[in-house]
């Protein structure tokens, strides 16, 4: 086992968290086990798993099916499980692991089933699965269950089939060791911790072990106080950093980030929803990809999202590993778990929903003593979450805008048409990244304007971006806010010319899901029937738009314009409405 985990698993000393939970595992004892994400969770339970079931006598066949089953939350993080269970057993070849998930064919499965599989590494819908319809799967061996990421499996609704697992697996009456693994505990993960645990010993990264879990509330409410001021720990080696961009640019500082940070990087950019992912995607390598005299070879880019069928999920996840740079756009698909080696930069164009959320985020970086870098997108409407995420202990530090998008002025192809004397002039030079802005935004909405098609997605992606933003939880309603949008502006960001108007209240109410799919059609084509008559004015428009942002100037009067509900304009509209109707009166 030592010898291995040398020179296959490149391991020479252990984490604090192994350091505490193998001796403890070893022991025989249950565990709760809470510590940063990248701090090395998956070894702590592995070893002891392992090298318990090497050590029985006689040797573990086949035929004697799972003696160990381990739960995790997605696709991907089985998949990493698995690899790490097959590196761990090279000496061991009479130990057999596997692997059931959703995306793979269920008749594949039960044939490895009934071959037999000793360690078994599942999702939790899948298993459900083969509880119901695989006569072939059976629980009387089991001396090992092992609940990995138990917080994010009960923020994906699993709670029902943890259940029926549990039930199945105590059905078979043999006693076993339980090991429950978290980043957070949650009043979720305390009950579960209570309900298959026995006697555990509670294990925490950052401090020692301890024979007892901490006092659960009677009442599931009085924790959220609580949630909202733990504190969490992320990686020592980790630099954060924080950009202010008002909603009409965050588009172009997006990319303008990608072109100067990505060329030899390994970049994850998170957004909310998968057609975001998907339009970001098509857009990025459609626009970015063309080649200049004096520009470096733009980022490839790759994307992860729930919608893709797993052969693609497994293709894009292995292909991004193996990589030595590039940009992966994905959803928080992949933000828990998952270890994706050489990873520098974690953008997040997307704010968190928690300070919880935004710590598994960062944790794909800065891995187990390694080095890397965060940066946070927000509005300048939406500054009050650096305070969210300082207390929980997490601090910021600003990146300037205009130090994004001067990487623009590395590459001639977007030089404007202005002449300005940059190198010996600040304000010329200020100018001119403007200009060069403007030039990037306005190809993108050439692009998302070119077909219907394009439109459509970017619509789409839109409108999916709204939905997610009215999902906040309360205690942040007050920092994302629907009606602190600009819808025009936040169209901008999607290469959208105007905000289109099927959208306009789409985001309001629980019916936002339910937008009939002829009014947006019809919306479409009359949005989209005569392009060409008024493409000068809107781009000049969208030009002025961009130009008219400082990043140095604190403008009450811009950002009122910037971050407006819009209620003034209606206000206005009724008193004009009011008054022509007082007149007409009178006449």
């Amino acid at each position: 086992m030592v010898a291995t985990l040398n020179k296959v698993l490149n391991v020479s000393t252990l984490t604090s968290v192994q350091k505490q939970t193998i001796p403890v595992l070893l022991s025989g004892r249950d565990a709760v086990v809470r510590s940063q994400t990248g701090s090395g969770k998956t070894l702590s339970y592995a070893v002891p798993l392992v090298h318990s079931l090497q050590s029985v006598r006689p040797k573990i066949s086949r035929s004697d099916g799972p003696l160990a089953v381990i739960i995790v939350p997605t696709r991907e993080l089985a998949q990493q499980t698995l690899l790490t269970f097959q590196k761990l057993l090279k000496p061991f070849t009479w130990i057999v692991p596997g692997v059931l998930m959703g995306g793979e064919k269920r008749k594949a499965e039960k044939a490895r089933l009934r071959k037999g599989i000793n360690i078994l590494v599942s999702t939790p819908g899948r298993l459900v699965d083969h509880i119901q319809h695989t006569l072939s799967i059976v629980f009387s061996s089991v001396r090992w269950l092992i609940l990995d990421e138990a917080d994010r499996t009960l923020d994906l609704g699993f709670e029902k089939d943890l259940t029926v697992i549990l039930n199945s697996l105590n059905s078979a009456g043999e006693r076993r060791q339980n090991v429950l693994l978290s980043a957070t505990l949650t009043h979720g993960v305390t009950r579960l911790a209570d309900v298959c645990l026995n006697d555990p010993v509670d294990i925490h990264g950052s401090g020692p072990a301890s024979s007892s879990l901490p006092p659960l509330s009677a009442d599931p409410c009085d924790l959220a106080p609580a949630d909202q001021s733990e504190s969490f720990a992320v990686p020592e080696a980790l630099q954060q950093f924080v950009v202010l961009v008002p909603s009409k640019i965050r588009l172009v500082c997006l990319a303008a980030f990608l072109l100067d940070k990505c060329q030899n990087n390994k970049v994850i950019v998170f957004v909310s929803s998968c057609e975001v992912v998907e339009f970001l995607h098509l857009l990025f390598t459609s626009v970015l990809s063309g080649t200049s005299a004096n520009r470096k070879p733009p980022p490839g880019f790759l994307r992860l999202h729930g919608n893709m069928k797993q052969e693609e999920r497994s293709e894009v996840f292995q292909k991004f590993s193996v990589s030595q740079s590039g940009v992966l756009l994905c959803t928080d698909v992949a933000a828990r778990g998952l270890h994706l080696p050489q990873v520098t930069w974690i953008v997040q164009f997307t704010p968190p929903s928690a300070a919880a959320e935004y710590v598994h985020r960062v944790g794909r970086t800065a891995r187990i003593g390694g080095t890397g870098s965060s940066l946070l997108f927000l509005t300048p409407a939406e500054t009050a979450f650096i305070t969210e995420l300082a207390n929980h202990n997490i601090s910021l530090s600003e990146m300037k805008l205009l130090d994004i998008l001067s990487s623009l002025m590395m590459d001639d192809a977007y030089k404007g048409r202005g002449k300005y004397h940059s190198k010996t002039s600040s304000r010329a030079l200020e100018q001119e990244i403007r200009e060069r802005a403007t030039v990037l935004q306005t190809n993108f909405e050439n692009f998302v304007h070119a077909d219907p098609q394009s439109l459509q997605n970017a619509k789409k992606a839109l409108q999916s971006f709204l939905r997610a933003y009215t999902t906040y939880p309360s205690h942040l309603k007050h920092i994302f806010h629907i009606r602190s949008l600009h819808l025009g502006h936040t169209a901008k960001s999607f290469g959208l010319r105007d905000a289109p108007q099927s959208l306009s209240c789409a985001p309001k109410g629980p019916r936002a899901k339910h937008h009939s799919k002829d009014r947006n059609q019809n919306q479409n084509q009359n949005q989209t029937r005569s392009p060409e008559k008024n493409q000068n004015k809107k781009t000049n428009s969208s030009r002025a738009g961009v130009r008219r942002f400082c990043p140095g100037q604190r403008e009450v009067g811009l950002l009122r314009s910037e971050f407006s509900s819009g209620l003034e304009e209606d206000a206005n509209k009724k008193k004009r409405q009011k008054k022509k109707k007082k007149t007409i009166g009178l006449s």
